[in-house]
């Protein structure tokens, strides 16, 4: 059974860092497509950082240059830094894993094309 475990969430200032984690297990990690969703309240789910097997990364317009994905495959874990965090990044995050292997672009375009989920773990950034 897949299952995936975030954690790293915490209440920070504008202006802060956090770095979350993913960890999976269940399944071949090394193989599968994973990626950082969010979602705030009253919004939909936003996809903000995806990365393949090999570690080429993916990321939505509201956080490159301020967070980095990447994923260490000996320990079945991804990783989310997060730098510079605004009030607007105030949400909950969940990690995400698909399968199949296609472009990164993709899986941004629409969060239900993962098929599997964590519970998710809240950021959230006070003024």
């Amino acid at each position: 059974e897949v299952e995936l475990v975030e954690s790293g969430g915490d209440s920070v200032e504008s202006g802060g860092s956090l770095k979350l984690s993913c960890t999976g297990s269940g399944f071949t990690f090394h193989s599968y497509m994973m990626g950082w969703v969010r979602q705030a309240p009253g919004k939909e789910r936003e996809v903000i950082a995806v990365i393949s097997w090999d570690s080429a990364a993916t990321y939505a317009a509201s956080v490159e240059g301020r967070f980095t994905i990447s994923r260490n495959n000996g320990k079945n874990t991804m990783y989310l830094q997060m730098n510079d965090l605004k009030p607007d990044d105030t949400a909950m995050y969940y990690c995400a894993a698909s399968a199949a292997n296609f472009e990164g672009s993709w899986y941004m375009a629409r969060a239900q094309r993962f098929g599997y989920w964590g519970q998710g773990t809240q950021v959230t950034v006070s003024s």
